[in-house]
């Protein structure tokens, strides 16, 4: 049993039409005419197929395909429609449309499930007119307020809760009062693992949790000729020695360790000046919590020791934590089942990004499949990915599906 490539192919392209970029790729931001349009299209195939429609009021949209037995929570799959300012065709999008092809395929089969199907798109996932990012799912699973999110600004001020009405996709349904009996997405790596080792299929047993931190490292600024080395207070100097100890640190917890420092802010930033202070950002991830506490407290130490031998002020604060979250044993069996029963290669890959399946595993079983993209570069116009990968991996949701659903 396998689902039509060409027929995903043909409506992951088809979807990619709106708000399509000169480089070819997609700027379709969450709750702007663009994201209406998107959804209005995604939810008018999903009628055709049959489905109904249930939106929440964080604009939350769940189409569902009817169970022999309607008692039971749907087996539901889904990620998200929106994308970055210089996104691509299949971050996100190819979790939604994957889902919408399981459908159509158990139509064509004429194949009743004894658990309903659900294909679910969150909103404002990507975060990057609206923060936090995750919006859709994380108040669908408590993690936040739905009065925080409607009252989120974009740069002109907008507001969440204005634009859902604008764009009318403020549903009648409390978020949550959804049930959810398994959650499956289907998702392009967003990394060159899988490429790299030339593997059609991973299967995802968890992601990365996060720590991420804003550090300021204040000196002295001074001119740069009659200064001699000995008597500076130079921020740069310093924090530079911070930045490469979060590398050192990532590489002594591999294989999952990941360090990185990617803003970076030198005042005054002038050529013949010392710098007086510097203010960088750093990301810690690791796979579960033992070991990204380990990272936390190896870095408190090293910036402590920094402070004490430099003299300088440094100042640390943790701005945002997500927690490692590993998916449920049996949901990533299934995909794993599945995988073998198809012939797929395959390995598994642990998520290094967010997805809303880790607020989905907050309230149900769930697990991720993914498949490569070209150079594993994504949330860039350039993303891509194989029509044939794309259909291995909507076939392997397919039979994870049902392997939780049941044929009836």
């Amino acid at each position: 049993m396998k689902i039509n490539g060409d027929r995903l192919w043909a409506s992951l392209m088809e979807l990619a039409k709106i708000g399509a970029t000169e480089k070819g790729g997609v700027k379709r931001l969450a709750l702007t005419d663009l994201d209406k349009q998107g959804r209005d299209l995604v939810v008018g195939w999903a009628r055709e197929a049959g489905l109904s429609i249930t939106i929440d009021q964080i604009g939350n949209v769940f189409m569902r395909r009817d169970g022999a037995n309607n008692a039971l929570p749907p087996v539901m799959t889904g990620s998200h429609i929106d994308t970055q300012p210089t996104g691509g065709k299949f971050d996100g999008n190819y979790g939604v449309l994957a889902g919408l092809e399981v459908v159509r395929t158990l139509n064509d089969l004429n194949i009743k499930t004894e658990a309903p199907i659900e294909v679910a798109f969150w909103t404002n996932e990507e975060g990057s007119r609206f923060v936090p990012v995750m919006m859709g799912s994380g108040v669908f699973c408590g993690a936040f307020s739905l009065e925080t999110a409607y009252a989120a600004k974009d740069v002109d001020g907008k507001t969440v809760g204005e634009e859902l009405e604008r764009i009318g996709y403020k549903g009648p349904q409390v978020p949550g009062d959804h049930p959810i009996g398994a959650y499956f997405e289907t998702h392009i790596e967003q990394g060159p693992v899988l490429e790299d080792a030339d593997k059609v299929i991973g299967v995802v047993p968890a992601v990365m949790g996060l720590s991420w931190y804003d550090c300021v490292v204040a000196g002295m600024e001074a001119h740069a000729g009659p200064t001699p080395m000995g008597l500076r207070k130079d921020a740069l100097q310093v924090a530079t020695k911070i930045m490469q100890e979060v590398v050192a640190i990532a590489n002594r917890y591999p294989p999952y360790g990941r360090g990185t420092v990617g803003m970076v802010q030198v005042f005054p930033n002038s050529r013949n000046v010392i710098p007086g202070e510097v203010k960088f950002s750093i990301d810690l991830r690791n796979v579960n919590d033992e070991l990204l506490n380990t990272m936390h407290e190896e870095m408190l130490a090293f910036i402590d020791q920094t402070r004490s031998e430099s003299g300088l002020k440094i100042e640390i604060e943790r701005v945002s934590y997500y927690p490692p979250c590993p998916f449920h044993p049996e949901c990533v069996d299934a995909v794993r089942n599945a995988t073998a029963k198809l012939g797929y290669s395959t390995m598994d890959v642990v998520s290094g990004a967010g997805h809303d399946a880790i607020y989905a595993a907050r309230l149900a079983p769930s697990g991720m499949i993914f498949v490569p993209c070209k150079d594993g570069i994504s949330h860039n116009e350039i993303e891509d990915a194989k029509a044939e990968h794309l259909e291995a991996g909507c076939n392997v949701l397919l039979h994870a599906m049902l392997e939780r659903a049941r044929v009836a």
